[in-house]
């Protein structure tokens, strides 16, 4: 009898940790955080591995990738665009006698382009950290909170819309720059002006430029014209607009990107709340079919 009654005063000492019940606990920590549950303790190793896991949790990959998306996209085409603008400068200023005083003004809004694009990439990582993870349950607490997060979400989203219209123009003008300039380069590797060395007559393509310039200049015959115009010019500025080309097309798949991730970040702090009280019913049926087990 005594045998009997020392069995059962062991088990019922037997900390909760170490005994068959513990698949319970590991349970309610797949689905909940430690700091709600601040009793239940880890040991030693389980402890630093849950550390490295909370802090992956903490990290908004998705935004992440569209940062590098657009951080890679805005360097490629602000690059080539500037070598590109400066190209056609000095084109148009040698060959054609035009002024080209306006392509400054490029060169500027270029420099603020990628100022723009870089602050806005890191406010939406900004977002995105405070969005994920446990970051998001900590921040977003109070229902103040909740609406400045969702109202700060949906204004990147309509400033990300509106970007994107501007670069899709954006792109149009480059492919169709770049397909002028490719029938440009047709023209300088054609064999009447490779072998026989006719002029190359652009006259065709006066639409191109602007009403004061002298139909004269669209003939270009001289041979130091000719090679200015189509080693120096016509072969650099195609391939830098085809990497502008491709850059935009880049900023294009990040913002993208941005407004799916936007759009995920409002949803996760709109349904925070809920989120939260599943957890804690969560909680509750686990320490109730623990206690029944139990006793």
């Amino acid at each position: 009898m005594s045998n009997n009654y020392n069995f059962q005063r062991s088990e019922m000492e037997t900390p909760l940790q170490s005994s068959h019940y513990n698949p319970s606990r590991e349970t309610l920590g797949r689905y909940s955080e430690y700091s709600l549950h601040s009793s239940y303790k880890m040991r030693g190793a389980d402890t630093g591995s849950s550390n490295s896991v909370a802090c992956t949790t903490r990290i908004p990959y998705a935004t992440l990738i569209a940062a590098a998306l657009c951080i890679t996209g805005v360097g490629v085409f602000c690059s080539t665009m500037y070598r590109g603008t400066t190209l056609t400068a000095l084109m148009l200023d040698q060959v054609f006698h035009l002024s080209t005083g306006w392509l400054e003004t490029i060169k500027t809004i270029l420099v603020l382009l990628v100022a723009g694009m870089g602050a806005l990439t890191l406010m939406i990582i900004f977002i995105g950290f405070l969005a994920t993870g446990a970051t998001r349950r900590h921040i977003y607490k109070a229902w103040r909170n909740r609406v400045g997060g969702r109202i700060s979400c949906a204004v990147f989203m309509g400033i990300v819309y509106i970007i994107k219209f501007f670069w899709i123009l954006v792109l149009g003008f480059l492919i169709i720059a770049t397909f002028i300039l490719t029938v440009f380069w047709k023209m300088c590797s054609s064999s009447q002006v490779q072998e026989k060395h006719q002029c190359i007559d652009l006259t065709q393509f006066i639409f191109l430029f602007p009403q004061s310039i002298h139909i004269d200049y669209l003939k270009i015959c001289e041979a130091r014209d000719i090679k200015f115009f189509c080693r120096d010019f016509v072969e650099k500025s195609e391939f830098m607009f085809i990497l502008g080309t491709f850059g935009a097309l880049l900023i294009l798949t990040s913002l993208v990107h941005y407004l799916m991730c936007l759009s995920a970040n409002y949803a996760h702090i709109r349904d925070h709340e809920k989120f939260e009280e599943i957890q804690e019913l969560r909680l509750l049926q686990d320490t109730n079919f623990s206690s029944k087990e139990r006793f």
